[in-house]
C-alpha cells in the first residue's frame, strides 16, 4: 500500500468522525500494512465494525484546544508515527452564523478568526505536539487536507474570503514546517492535499452548483488520497497535490 513505509505501520487520523475521516479509517483498518490505527475526534467514530484484528483505537479530543492536543500527546507518548492524515476543517457553521462571503461587505472578524483557528492554526499546532512521534530516522508522512481555493495562483473567481485565506495560511504553515522537519527527520514528507468536492456536511449547502461527476463519495476520496500519498517521496515534502495526483500552484 505504501512502498516507502515498513511492513507494519502506526497511523493517526484526525477528524475521524467526519465523512472523509471515517472513510479513511475504514480503508486503513482493512490494510494489512497497518498495525495500529489511532482515530481522533470529538465524537466516537464507527470503528468497531469489521475490525477483527483489533487495531483501531479512539482518542476523544478536540484538537482545536490545547487540552485536546495535550490529551493526544499523552496517549501517543512519543510512539513513532509512519502516517498522519489531518482531515479537520471548517467552511461554514450555521450555529455561529458563519457562511462563505460573497462580498467584502460580508467580512466578519469573528468568522475570520474562527476559520483561521480551525483551518490554519490547528494543523500547525498538531504538528507541534506530534514532533516526538515524527522526528528520528523512520519514514513518516504528515498529510493535511487543504483546498484548491486556497491557491493564490488558481483564484479566478474571488469570494469565500475567510476560507480561501485560512487555507492559504494552512499551506504556508505546513510548507514552513516541512523545511524544519526535514532537519529533524530526513525521511519525513509533509503534504497539503485537495480532496475535491466530497459528499459531506462541509459541502452539503453548496452541492447544487457542483458539475455532474465532480461530487465524490468519501470512499472514493479516501482511496484517491491514500494513493496520492503513496506516490510521494521525501523530496516531495512541502508540496500541494489534488486528489488526482496533480500538483496545485501556490
Amino acid at each position: 500500500m505504501f512502498p516507502t513505509l515498513p511492513e507494519r505501520i502506526n497511523v493517526l487520523v484526525t477528524g475521524a468522525s467526519g465523512g472523509i475521516g471515517q472513510a479513511l479509517c475504514r480503508a486503513l483498518r482493512d490494510a494489512p500494512q497497518v498495525a495500529r490505527l489511532i482515530a481522533v475526534s470529538r465524537h466516537p467514530p464507527a470503528l468497531a465494525e469489521r475490525d477483527p484484528r483489533g487495531i483501531a483505537e479512539h482518542v476523544q479530543a478536540d484538537l482545536t484546544s490545547a487540552e485536546g492536543r495535550a490529551t493526544l500527546a499523552e496517549h501517543l507518548d512519543g510512539t513513532p508515527l509512519h502516517l498522519t492524515i489531518n482531515t479537520l476543517g471548517m467552511l461554514h457553521d450555521a450555529n455561529a452564523g458563519i457562511t462563505p462571503e460573497k462580498r467584502l461587505e460580508d467580512l466578519d472578524p469573528a468568522a475570520l478568526n474562527r476559520l483561521f483557528e480551525v483551518n490554519a492554526a490547528t494543523p500547525a499546532l498538531l504538528l507541534q505536539v506530534l514532533l516526538p512521534s515524527l522526528k528520528g530516522r523512520h519514514p513518516t508522512y504528515f498529510a493535511s487536507l487543504s483546498a484548491r481555493v486556497g491557491s493564490l495562483g488558481d483564484n479566478h473567481l474571488g469570494g469565500w474570503y475567510a476560507y480561501r485565506a485560512s487555507k492559504a495560511a494552512h499551506n504556508m504553515l505546513l510548507r514552513t514546517a516541512a523545511v524544519e522537519l526535514k532537519r529533524l527527520n530526513r525521511q519525513a514528507c509533509v503534504l497539503c492535499l485537495h480532496p475535491g468536492t466530497t459528499d459531506t456536511a462541509l459541502s452539503q449547502p453548496f452541492q447544487a452548483r457542483v458539475p455532474d461527476g465532480k461530487l465524490f463519495t468519501p470512499a472514493f476520496v479516501a482511496e484517491r488520497l491514500l494513493d496520492v500519498i503513496a506516490q510521494r517521496r521525501p523530496e516531495d515534502s512541502g508540496s500541494f497535490w489534488d486528489w488526482a495526483g496533480e500538483p496545485i500552484p501556490w
